[in-house]
């Protein structure tokens, strides 16, 4: 792993990035948002985890993060690995139209990693980037935010739900507390 992607302390505050495998589109559903915000709320009450910004793409997730008890390589370790047997039951349910497409895609990806059996949902790691510097940190709440309106979903950024751009925009409410960053 390069130096540049590794988490040196854990009282510092990052941006992490948490990517489906070849950018497979799963968050386009409400049955993985929702297995995404429950597990993120989970982290958040009981690991300690603690969110500044964060915005849930169609096949990844940004945020600045730090926290308060557990080392955040446990947190984002335990959080990929519950969400990835989550996302598996949940495309084995009645109604999930790519139901063999997904689990084929998620097994071939399995067979390339040693240390996944079955499936394989998430890339490796998280690409945790330091957020040390005040330019740093408002140019990335920037890019987690517009996230959205550059891909084309949305015009403004607090119209894009799974973000919390309207948290900070419109003093408005967001499905995973954040902890404002002022």
């Amino acid at each position: 792993m390069s130096e540049r992607y590794k988490v040196r302390g854990q009282e510092e505050n990052y941006f992490i990035t948490m990517t489906i495998v070849q950018w497979i589109d799963l968050f386009t559903k409400d049955r993985y948002l929702h297995i995404v915000e429950d597990s993120l709320n989970y982290c958040i009450k009981d690991k300690g985890l603690i969110v500044f910004a964060y915005v849930i793409m169609p096949s990844h997730i940004h945020m600045i993060v730090g926290t308060k008890d557990k080392p955040i390589n446990d947190i984002i370790r335990d959080f990929k690995k519950h969400t990835s047997k989550s996302f598996i039951d949940a495309i084995r349910e009645p109604g999930e139209s790519r139901k063999e497409w997904l689990l084929n895609n998620f097994s071939f990806y399995a067979l390339k990693s040693k240390r996944h059996s079955s499936y394989r949902v998430w890339k490796d790691g998280f690409h945790p980037k330091i957020m040390d510097r005040t330019e740093k940190l408002e140019a990335t709440f920037n890019y987690i935010h517009y996230n959205p309106v550059a891909a084309g979903y949305v015009k403004n950024e607090q119209d894009w739900v799974h973000s919390s751009a309207s948290a900070y925009l419109d003093n408005g409410a967001c499905p995973i507390p954040i902890t404002k960053w002022y």
